[in-house]
């Protein structure tokens, strides 16, 4: 009787370790397929993160070429307007440096210095190839700094650019400049 008992425990032993196999067994592929569905939900997560990001980065972009246009448009209003040699108003005259630092101050809130020696020292420099509307284009003659024009995109800039002519659009390169500078 006794060897039937110890045979019937060893079944029953047998059985539960059988039981208990199938059991790790079945946690194991739920383990795994929890794991995968963990590492695609994190996937699908990165994926939606880097969508926003490139989402945000297009939007702030535009906002950045709306407030350039809206510069170029605010200064292209004064287009015919009386240049005056110290001039600080477009409504009443202006000279070139008085010109850009009107139109950014009330169209961007930005402040430049009085001269055009002066704004040529602000902002950060770029080339012709970087160049964007807002962008400012300073001229010398000789190694001094005497004009400035805002690029308004297309080849062109606006300037307040003679007594005679006044305010108005000429080609960037009508001479040759010194220096580009980004300010916006």
């Amino acid at each position: 009787m006794r060897r039937v008992q110890g045979y019937a425990a060893a079944l029953v032993l047998a059985a539960a370790l059988s039981a208990g196999t199938g059991h790790t067994a079945e946690a194991a592929v739920k383990v795994t397929k929890n794991k995968a569905d963990w590492v695609q939900a994190q996937e699908e997560a990165k994926s939606q993160e880097e969508a926003a990001v490139e989402e945000a980065a297009a939007a702030e972009a535009e906002e950045a070429t709306n407030r350039r246009q809206a510069v170029v448009d605010y200064a292209l209003s004064f287009v015919g307007g009386a240049y005056v040699y110290g001039g600080n108003d477009p409504h009443s005259g202006v000279d070139c440096s008085g010109f850009t630092r009107y139109v950014l101050s009330h169209a961007a809130g930005i402040y430049l210095e009085r001269t055009s020696r002066g704004q040529a020292t602000q902002g950060t420099s770029v080339s012709v190839e970087q160049m964007q509307p807002g962008d400012l284009l300073f001229y010398a003659r000789g190694s001094r700094v005497n004009h400035v024009a805002m690029y308004i995109g297309n080849g062109k800039v606006v300037h307040a650019s003679t007594e005679r002519s006044g305010i108005k659009v000429s080609d960037w390169n009508y001479r040759t400049p010194v220096r580009i500078a980004s300010v916006l």
